[in-house]
């Protein structure tokens, strides 16, 4: 009902995919955002956008919440990837609720979208990655994510990052 605020953690996640030019090659970011915090649940980076990149993250967002009963909603587009067999599989066999957006409605992902613009603006566009290879673009990626979780503040979390945040409602430890 194009409500993407979540209560919880692991209630509602997004998903999308975006792609990087760099002169060495196109790279390709397939996250899982909790709209609970913003936190990225888990990501996989690759040169292709393809069933792989989206499944392999799929998989480790998964066993996040292996271990709990936590199923949350997954929102992503209408893009191919959340469409094809694979993607369908899983979702079903962890017993994710599938969520997609209106056709022609791409609003109903600004929250990953924002994600994306941050990440871009605070990492990619300030950088020249004329000698960067694809391998250390993807760790400075990587990097960021893991920055962006651990220490990257958020005035909505109360000036704390969202795993700060986790543990300060005891959430995380």
């Amino acid at each position: 009902n194009r409500d993407f605020q979540a209560a919880v953690p692991n209630a509602k996640w997004l998903t999308d995919i975006t792609e990087f030019q760099i002169p060495a090659g196109k790279v390709y970011l397939s996250p899982m955002v909790d709209c609970f915090d913003g936190m990225v649940v888990r990501w996989t980076i690759g040169t292709s956008p393809d069933a792989e990149l989206v499944n392999t993250m799929l998989d480790a967002a998964i066993e996040t919440v292996a271990d709990t009963a936590d199923r949350p909603v997954v929102h992503s587009d209408r893009g191919g990837h959340y469409r094809w067999p694979g993607w369908l599989s899983r979702m079903s066999d962890a017993n994710f609720i599938r969520s997609m957006s209106r056709k022609a409605c791409s609003p109903d992902n600004a929250a990953c979208e924002g994600f994306f613009g941050r990440l871009k603006n605070e990492l990619f566009y300030p950088r020249d990655w004329k000698t960067a290879t694809i391998e250390q673009f993807v760790e400075a990626v990587d990097s960021y994510i893991r920055w962006y979780n651990e220490k990257r503040i958020k005035i909505s979390l109360g000036s704390l990052s969202p795993i700060e945040y986790r543990v300060s409602l005891g959430l995380a430890a």
